[in-house]
């Protein structure tokens, strides 16, 4: 994003802004059609041409006012663990994302566990094992082809009886299209209910911000088959000049973005924090 609105100051340094020319951009910024309709309704009621800066400052000014506030922090419980789900599609570092928010939990002075639910890709197994056991975190594991659902119950129960504070469950990636995959996401759901009507507490999505507006009708999606996405994962935010999708998904969904990927390492995950995205938009 914030090459993004580089290259628009540089774009109209010398002139007045061009509207048509403003949509355009907005919307190959992956801010998307209502949004960027939303900020050219607000540029027009100034009731007068405006120069790039000002232009930049009424777009970060409507963005702040979609963004919430403040990002609420995880649920912490007495006596039963806080149970993050963690879906997405393939391909878009769910996994991964999976263990550096635990690594980012584990920094902070919390106990965490993983249940590898993933057990349609034999190499995600293999994969959360390892980060498992490079970060020194228990993990509830099955054989390939094991029932998601009955990995996720199972880890419950071990977490429970540990004073496990967060569980996190990393789910098959699945097309957003296919229903049997989505049905598979409630059953899981259900078998947790049983063990805590509440759980689970929290259901991130995993998004791709170089994808663009793929990611939003992802969201969509997810949303449709779970009906509780609480928050985004947002990856490969570093140095790809994306994110606008952050702003599109909470304008039409109010899905909040709750962390960001900054890199492969194991400390690249950040807590979002929507002034500072705002701020480096500039």
């Amino acid at each position: 994003m914030a090459g993004f609105f580089k290259k628009l100051l540089q774009r109209f340094t010398r002139r007045k802004v061009d509207l048509d020319e403003l949509e355009e951009s907005l919307i190959g910024g992956d801010i998307g059609v209502p949004m960027t309709q939303h900020i050219l309704q607000a540029l027009r009621a100034k009731g007068r041409s405006l120069e790039a800066d000002e232009v930049v400052d009424v777009c970060r000014e409507e963005i702040l006012k979609i963004l919430p506030p403040q990002i609420p922090s995880l649920p912490e419980f007495s006596g039963k663990p806080c149970v993050i789900l963690v879906v997405g599609v393939n391909g878009v570092g769910k996994t991964t994302s999976t263990a550096k928010l635990a690594h980012l939990l584990q920094r902070q002075g919390k106990t965490v566990m993983l249940a590898a639910a993933d057990t349609f890709r034999a190499a995600a197994i293999e994969q959360l094992d390892l980060w498992a056991q490079r970060l020194a975190i228990p993990i509830i594991k099955g054989q390939y082809k094991a029932d998601p659902a009955a990995i996720c119950h199972d880890a419950w129960e071990a977490a429970q009886r540990r004073g496990i504070q967060y569980l996190i469950c990393d789910t098959a990636g699945r097309l957003h299209n296919k229903e049997n995959l989505m049905g598979e996401l409630s059953k899981i759901e259900r078998v947790l209910g049983r063990k805590d009507p509440e759980a689970p507490h929290e259901t991130f999505l995993v998004v791709d911000a170089t994808t663009g507006s793929n990611a939003l009708v992802q969201a969509r999606q997810f949303q449709k088959a779970t009906g509780r996405l609480t928050g985004l994962i947002v990856t490969k935010l570093d140095g790809s000049g994306k994110g606008g999708v952050i702003v599109s998904i909470q304008h039409e969904l109010g899905i909040p973005t709750r962390y960001l990927g900054t890199g492969e390492g194991q400390t690249d995950l950040e807590v979002f924090d929507p002034r500072t995205f705002a701020d480096s938009i500039l």
